[in-house]
């Protein structure tokens, strides 16, 4: 019988192409000329002479060598060819492994990415590897029930980020659903956590909504002491209310300042796929005030490619956190006033203030899914000149709020 320095100590004889060292009951270690060592138990089944692969030593110790023997000693007494019983372990566990939660939901990611844009796929994954994966990611799909998930997202709710839970047992949902379409469970648990979740009340943007409130911020953005094109991105949120994302990353190349309009490409917009890629740019009418902004601008930063470039690099746009960063040094904390919401201050103050003007054509202009009849329609070359109107009676009506003048509702011209 072999012992485990004899194994060690074990080469192959010059001249030979292997040495096969026996143990007992059939096993043995295989020895090549370049150092392989290989446990094999040899048997006989149904009359035919075979040989099952164990492992190679050193992973493969004497002992487990032993313990393999024994146990394919004992499948071939229950009447199973140990080597059939191994490709139908193998297959089992492949079968199986396919079938688990991480597995799936890889593969209806995979399926859906081209249609998703790139920061939802990215975000899709990434919070499954972060969350579900850890949890649930090596259970088959069709054992893991509705405690089961309940678990999970009750370990990312105790970490207080409610609506991660709530984004992650729609996602989840997404992937049990795809499971069922494609044979791999019954039924969609997700589906039996409806109200199980703690609820998650969204904060919205801080922004100012009164006008006497907004004249004081406008005064504020005018004194600012800090780079002019932080002061130009400041006045020019307040005139424009794009997403913070849009007007920080403006170029040049989008602007007509003898044509008034700014042209966002469509790829640059929050929306799908699909619509980056196959969309109309959105067009900003631009009004007599934020062209006078840009030309003052222009020949400080219109040489390079960004209206706002970086503080320490023209080929990359201003920082994120620039804007909310002027604001608290205005006193305006992210209580108060942030980036985005000027855009709420626009949207309120337009509806509450400025009478005339087509809630869905504010819509239109916050670049948001149109909602009414005339929805899309203000969307196309027609109804252009109601948009600089709008545009040119928004800026009009800040000038106001910035001088202190009585603050009244007025008609849109």
């Amino acid at each position: 019988m072999l012992t485990d320095p004899a194994c060690k100590q074990a080469i192959c004889p010059q001249g030979k192409t292997r040495v096969r060292l026996p143990d007992a009951g059939g096993l043995y270690l295989e020895v090549t000329p370049n150092g392989s060592k290989r446990w094999f138990v040899k048997y006989r089944f149904e009359g035919k002479e075979k040989r099952l692969a164990l492992g190679s030593y050193p992973d493969v110790s004497l002992k487990s060598a032993r313990d393999g023997r024994e146990a394919a000693r004992k499948t071939r007494a229950a009447g199973t060819d140990p080597v059939q019983q191994r490709m139908a372990d193998k297959i089992a566990k492949a079968a199986s492994n396919a079938t688990t939660y991480e597995t799936v939901a890889r593969e209806f990611h995979a399926t859906q990415a081209n249609a998703w844009s790139e920061g939802h796929a990215g975000k899709w994954l990434r919070m499954n590897e972060l969350y579900l994966f850890p949890q649930i990611g090596s259970l088959p799909l069709s054992t893991i029930k509705a405690p089961a998930l309940l678990a999970a997202l009750r370990k990312v709710e105790a970490k207080g980020i409610l609506s991660t839970a709530q984004d992650l047992q729609a996602m989840a949902g997404q992937v049990f659903r795809y499971g069922v379409q494609a044979g791999r469970c019954d039924r969609n648990p997700a589906a039996d956590l409806k109200g199980a979740l703690k609820p998650h009340i969204a904060k919205h943007f801080s922004a100012v909504l009164d006008p006497a409130e907004a004249g004081a911020l406008l005064r504020a953005i005018d004194g600012y002491t800090g780079q002019p094109a932080t002061v130009a991105a400041l006045k020019l949120s307040a005139l424009f209310f794009q997403r913070p994302g849009n007007i920080r990353a403006m170029e040049w190349a989008w602007l007509d300042l003898e044509g008034a309009m700014l042209s966002i490409p469509a790829q640059n917009m929050k929306s799908s796929k699909h619509e980056k890629t196959n969309g109309k740019p959105h067009l900003v009418p631009l009004a007599s005030q934020a062209i006078e902004v840009l030309k003052a601008l222009q020949p400080l930063t219109g040489h390079g490619r960004y209206v706002f470039p970086g503080a320490r690099s023209f080929s990359r746009p201003m920082s994120d956190g620039t804007i909310n960063a002027a604001l608290r040094r205005l006193d305006f904390g992210n209580d108060d006033h942030v980036a985005h919401g000027f855009r709420a201050m626009a949207r309120t103050m337009m509806a509450e203030r400025l009478s005339g003007i087509p809630q869905d054509m504010v819509e239109a202009q916050l670049g948001h899914g149109k909602k009414g009849p005339l929805g899309s329609a203000y969307d196309r070359a027609e109804y252009m000149d109601q948009r600089r109107q709008m545009m040119q009676t928004w800026a009009d009506y800040l000038d106001q709020l910035r001088a202190g003048a009585q603050i009244i509702p007025i008609k849109a011209q």
